[in-house]
């Protein structure tokens, strides 16, 4: 049986995303493939998550943080470069999950870290978890990817996901976190780069074989049209925003003018219904608002880009538009 190591060194999630897809659909499925990568802090949601409930949007605009989708289900997890990142591709007929994970297991070994599985998706060491697992299946082919906490800034986990419900009336899953702990605890000295030489070499062990390590950069994306249009794909916004699930925003306020009562449904990304109950005198503002909204991407930008062109076409209606938009923004971004 063939063998084939791939590590990248980009750490842009939408690359690395992209090649994990690139070698699920694309390479050939008679070889093990072993693929090692971290990315920059990123948010990853599951196919099914909603961004706005998962995670602060808009503080990880501020900040630079990467958001990314995976093809795969589960739930949102924060990666940065304290994150070393797995993944095994198989044939289907010779699959083997408990093999991949004794791989990683022997790996740590290696690094005087013993570390056992948990369950059908985790790996701990003591009763802290490491490592969670997700697995995917074709007709030919069985994959396993993995995330391994080296020296995660744990901190960032609060600061970017969790944010206040808003009221959100939100279909898809939502994500249950665990007692973690990074590998650092139980050997200081162990890098992204130690373990992903650990995993070669365990990979290597395990099949009785030796083969070179092929490193991926962004040039790959010239050499290999496949992997650009799957990357393509993940960096694009309709992918990462649109793709969510219908939802609904309800929220209420009172302003000097009158009560607002604002319900938005959103499917793919973009308002499609805004119902605005006010006992405002002026109605034709609450129409104007209902107009500006409708058809508009559930961003900060677009929301505000909406209501500053109407404050410019209705220089009657700019004070209350306003006061009306800044606390819109406001609550999108609480």
């Amino acid at each position: 049986m063939k063998l084939r190591i791939l590590k990248s060194e980009v750490t842009n999630p939408w690359f690395n995303l992209a090649t994990e897809d690139w070698i699920f659909q694309e390479l050939k499925p008679d070889t093990h493939i072993l693929f090692l990568w971290r990315n920059s802090e990123t948010v990853v949601i599951g196919r099914s998550q909603n961004p706005w409930v998962e995670c602060k949007t808009d503080k990880m605009e501020q900040d630079g943080v990467y958001l990314a989708r995976r093809q795969s289900g589960g739930g949102a997890v924060f990666h940065d470069l304290g994150n070393t990142n797995f993944t095994f591709l198989s044939p289907k007929e010779e699959y083997n999950q408990d093999a991949n994970f004794q791989i990683i297991i022997n790996a740590l070994k290696k690094l005087g870290i013993d570390a056992t599985q948990s369950g059908r998706n985790d790996m701990q060491v003591g009763d802290r978890k490491i490592s969670g697992s997700a697995f995917k299946h074709a007709v030919d082919r069985s994959f396993h990817h993995g995330t391994l906490l080296v020296d995660a800034n744990m901190q960032k986990l609060g600061d970017y996901l969790n944010p206040h419900p808003l009221k959100l009336q939100a279909k898809g899953i939502k994500s249950v976190r665990s007692r973690v702990a990074n590998l650092v605890e139980f050997n200081d000295s162990i890098t992204h780069d130690s373990l992903s030489d650990a995993i070669i070499e365990a990979f290597c062990d395990y099949y009785g074989e030796t083969v070179a390590v092929e490193e991926l950069d962004e040039a790959t994306l010239k050499a290999e049209p496949h992997l650009n249009k799957f990357y393509q794909q993940m960096a694009d916004w309709d992918w990462r925003f649109g793709k969510t699930p219908q939802f609904s925003h309800h929220i209420e306020t009172r302003f000097d003018w009158g009560i607002v009562d604002l319900h938005l449904d959103v499917q793919q990304a973009v308002i499609t219904e805004v119902v605005i109950f006010s006992d405002a005198l002026n109605v034709e503002l609450i129409d104007e608002l209902k107009q500006a909204l409708t058809d508009t991407k559930y961003t900060i930008a677009d929301v505000k880009a909406k209501l500053e062109a109407l404050k410019k076409n209705r220089a009657d209606l700019a004070d209350q538009v306003t006061d009306f938009e800044q606390w819109l923004v406001e609550q999108m971004a609480t």
